[in-house]
């Protein structure tokens, strides 16, 4: 699988992901640091990645702007979260739902909302 790491996500995360056999790639590592989300979302799309995330702005980027995508996994949990926590619900993701990765995923404290 082909993801993408926006900067706003903890790096363990790409390292997880790495480690499980996918191609990820990182925002700030192999991309322009501070890039704006909109450039993130067409860089994502362009080399067909799914775009890992926990800035809300990607929302309006797809819903409201109708920005095409391949698909967005977007951590909407409290700031005290820790990485293991995301971890183990891009575990639990793909293990269960990958199906639906090519979707606007939404991660809540109250579980997965995919549109």
């Amino acid at each position: 699988m082909r993801l993408l790491r926006d900067e706003s996500a903890e790096m363990r995360l790409a390292r997880f992901l790495r480690q499980q056999g996918h191609d990820v790639t990182t925002v700030v590592h192999q991309h322009a640091q501070s890039l704006v989300d909109s450039e993130v979302l067409r860089i994502a799309h362009a080399e067909a990645r799914i775009l890992i995330m926990n800035d809300r702005d990607f929302g309006e980027l797809v819903f409201r702007l109708s920005l095409p995508h391949q698909g967005v996994i977007y951590f909407r949990l409290p700031l005290d979260t820790t990485a293991d926590q995301k971890i183990d619900w891009l575990r639990r993701i793909l293990s269960e739902r990958s199906d639906a990765l090519g979707r606007f995923i939404v991660v809540t404290p109250q579980g997965l909302r995919m549109t």
